[in-house]
Formats: C-alpha cells, structure tokens, sequence
C-alpha cells in the first residue's frame, strides 16, 4: 500500500461520501456505552485519521452533527441513520470514521479494546488485543 493510498466510504443510502488518505493513525474497538448505543452494537470498531486526510462528499446536506457530550459529537445520515464519523476536543484534529462504513480495506487491523471497563459481558472479545479502560 502506497503513501497516496485512500479508502472509501458511504453511508448506508450513498447520500454522505468519504474518501480518507492512508495511512490512518490507528484502528480499534470502543465498549463506551454512547458507542454501543448509537450503533446498536457491543462495540464499534473505528478508525482514526488526521482530519485533513479525509474529504467527505455530501449529496442534500444530510451529514448532521450530534453533540454527544461535552466537547465530542457523532456525525450521522438524516436520511438512512447511518452513524459514521466522531469527533472531540481530546483528540483534536482527528476524525474516526466508524470502520464498518468503508468500501476497501484500511492498512491495519484492530489494534485495542479501548473503554475496555465499559465492555459487556454478552459481546466475545479479542483477548489478544491490547485492553485499555476509560
């Protein structure tokens, strides 16, 4: 895989876009319960790229900005609900897109279970992974 490597992304309708330049910064699951909530899932495994690495194209403004908490907000499709990128004061200039909404493969497997305090215990883990509470 080259410098000039991207991978591609969409929501789940094609309304919002992405294209994100590798190499990304890191890849890993979160256990927080807003990640769980908002993706209706155990964990979401997110991918984290410098913010200038990754052009998003949205087609009828249907990108829409959550403010979760207190510095951080999750981006989301009006139109099909697709949860897709999050943002925050602490990892400023980043931007994670939610690894389950790209086309190709990225240039590195999960590297952690991050929030790993707030894990459930119905949801199988990787226990080779790196753990990492809040």
């Amino acid at each position: 895989m080259t410098r000039d490597s991207r991978a591609n992304g969409s929501c789940f309708c094609g309304a919002i876009r992405f294209s994100a330049c590798l190499p990304s910064k890191w890849c890993a699951h979160c256990h927080c319960s807003m990640c769980r909530k908002t993706h209706g899932a155990g964990y979401v495994t997110w991918v984290g790229f410098e913010t200038g690495q990754v052009k998003i194209t949205d087609t009828g403004a249907q990108l829409a900005w959550f403010d979760s908490s207190t510095g951080a907000q999750r981006g989301f499709c009006k139109t099909c609900g697709s949860s897709l990128f999050f943002r925050s004061e602490r990892w400023a200039g980043e931007l994670h897109i939610a690894l389950g909404s790209m086309d190709e493969p990225i240039d590195r497997q999960p590297q952690a279970n991050v929030f790993f305090d707030k894990h459930v215990d119905w949801m199988p883990i990787d226990a080779s992974l790196k753990q990492v509470d809040g």
